[in-house]
């Protein structure tokens, strides 16, 4: 989980990035006009953080998007992923969150036009039943529910006009993040299918491809404390992925996409299709 990846803020100039505030303090992570979007204080601090949150309101924050006074929460936190976190992951982070040292951290409200404020409404689905441990018993299926869990797919599948996937485009890479566009992780020749299970290892150790940087959007930073077998087992789920012929160049000039056209949110993107 890269739960820190927005909840904490960081120097953003260092490589990797260092933090830059208390571990969990919440930062602004995007404010443009009338919209503003905030990772809250997820420390115990029960002035601007979730100390007052009981143990099942912050499990319904996380699986299910309501916060502890009712409110939706943007979907920027990807809780339609962490639906199917299993019962005792859920609890485990809980029982980490709990852990972290309070932090006094006043941050303004969200700031959501009219229109998304509506659209939102709809997007917490309840979670019902238990959430059984997921099926680790070949590496491929374990790196499922990792990648699920990191939640790849929201920066690597690229998306309509309409912010949903587009269809057969799943991990071929394209939105648009800040100054670049996502990679295509999926095993073609135009993605990643020239890594080996070591140069994965040593990318998301490193956030180096041999001599190539990838850029401080992508965070490694958060990943590389995972376990060896972990980014094994995500490395073999995203081998058995379909191939799509999707190359990602941010060294070059935005040019027109074929595959995604007007289906991206801009209308362009440095996408190039061969």
């Amino acid at each position: 989980m890269h739960c820190m990846g927005c909840h904490s803020k960081y120097d953003g100039k260092a490589n990797p990035p260092v933090l830059a505030a208390k571990e969990g303090s919440g930062q602004v992570l995007f404010e443009e006009g009338n919209f503003r979007i905030i990772a809250p204080n997820i420390t115990s601090d029960p002035e601007t953080g979730i100390g007052k949150w009981s143990d099942d309101a912050i499990a319904r924050a996380i699986r299910e998007g309501i916060a502890a006074d009712g409110s939706t929460l943007f979907p920027v936190m990807p809780y339609e992923h962490f639906r199917d976190l299993s019962d005792e992951d859920l609890a485990s982070i809980v029982v980490f969150l709990r852990s972290l040292p309070p932090a006094h951290n006043e941050l303004p409200l969200d700031k959501i036009p009219f229109l998304f404020a509506r659209l939102i409404q709809a997007a917490p689905q309840p979670v019902t039943d238990p959430v059984a441990a997921p099926d680790t018993s070949t590496p491929a299926k374990r790196g499922a529910y990792l990648v699920k869990m990191a939640t790849c797919s929201d920066c690597h599948t690229p998306l309509n006009s309409k912010f949903l996937p587009i269809p057969g485009m799943e991990m071929a890479g394209g939105n648009p993040l800040g100054e670049v566009h996502s990679a295509n992780i999926t095993p073609d020749a135009s993605g990643i299918g020239y890594y080996d299970e070591a140069l994965f290892v040593q990318t998301m150790r490193t956030g180096s491809v041999r001599a190539r940087k990838l850029n401080l959007i992508m965070p490694w930073w958060i990943f590389r404390n995972m376990t060896d077998d972990d980014l094994k087992a995500m490395f073999a789920y995203l081998r058995t992925l379909k191939p799509v012929h999707h190359l990602v160049d941010n060294t070059e000039k935005p040019t027109q996409c074929k595959l995604c056209g007007p289906e991206t949110r801009t209308g362009r993107s440095q996408l190039i299709e061969e």
